[in-house]
């Protein structure tokens, strides 16, 4: 049987490439702003998220994106308002997260429901018709948001005061950046689970960011190499008989290492053209 004959593994691989397309998209912000491990933290929170959901026998998915996004407004307040750094309220969130999560899944896996591994490490041949229509609405708002709204996001991720300063709704693009965040993690989880999903937002975005200059082409460069990841993984994955998320992430790391060596490569023989051409004749 084919990739293409097998429903299942279609479903997969649509879900895979709309995963591929969004988590870069936003992962660029991010890294942008300093915090490419965010994706960490809400993704332990997100955990609890998922227990919540099983134990009442609900979406977990939905169940993720309530609770994760909730959560990550809460670290954006405390980070603006409280004495509490940004980072150390992540910190906390982080370890609470993981910690609520493991518990309520267990708990939901006592009562008959509940696989805590197909949450950490992603399931993309479980993906149904329902999850893929909830994959598809939620990373459609989210690329939306960040392609529409880029200029404005640029802004606040690049200086948030001069941001400020111009007259910029700071505080409900920052609270816009949390709340994609919790989505766009939550619904990674599902392709690559919640131990690898920063993984999937910022790999594609240091690799473009070794050859694009300026944000525009950094952001289509990370969207083209998580699209490009997304559909090699499933692909290496549905031949080689390995797991589709972790196998995602390694193709990406492959393709950074490769980017980066090429890009070091050119750069050198660039420099050695110059120093020869200026050199006495």
């Amino acid at each position: 049987m084919t990739l293409f004959a097998s429903d299942l593994m279609l479903r997969a691989l649509l879900g895979a490439a709309i995963i591929g397309l969004s988590a870069p998209t936003l992962g660029t912000y991010l890294v942008q702003r300093r915090m490419s491990m965010i994706g960490d933290g809400i993704g332990h929170v997100a955990l609890t998220g998922v227990g919540v959901g099983l134990l009442l026998n609900q979406s977990p998915v939905l169940a993720a994106v309530l609770v994760s996004a909730a959560c990550a407004v809460g670290v954006e307040l405390v980070r603006e308002r409280g004495r509490t750094p940004g980072d150390l309220a992540l910190a906390v969130l982080f370890y609470g997260g993981i910690a609520g999560g493991v518990l309520l899944v267990g708990a939901a896996g006592r009562s008959g429901g509940g696989n805590l591994l197909s949450y950490l490490f992603g399931s993309l041949g479980t993906v149904s018709d329902r999850d893929l229509a909830l994959i598809a609405g939620l990373g459609a708002a989210v690329l939306a948001a960040m392609l529409l709204l880029r200029p404005a996001l640029f802004a606040v991720c690049h200086d948030e005061e001069f941001a400020r300063v111009a007259g910029l709704p700071v505080r409900t693009l920052n609270l816009l950046l949390a709340v994609t965040t919790a989505v766009t993690v939550t619904i990674a989880m599902r392709a690559v689970g919640l131990l690898l999903v920063s993984a999937l937002m910022v790999v594609p975005v240091a690799t473009a960011q070794q050859v694009a200059r300026g944000f525009r082409a950094t952001l289509y460069g990370a969207m083209a190499v998580g699209l490009l990841a997304a559909a090699a993984g499933v692909t290496v994955s549905w031949h080689a008989d390995t797991a589709p998320g972790a196998t995602i992430v390694m193709v990406a790391i492959a393709a950074f290492v490769a980017v980066a060596v090429a890009a070091a490569v050119t750069r050198r023989i660039g420099r050695g053209g110059a120093a020869r051409r200026a050199g006495p004749r």
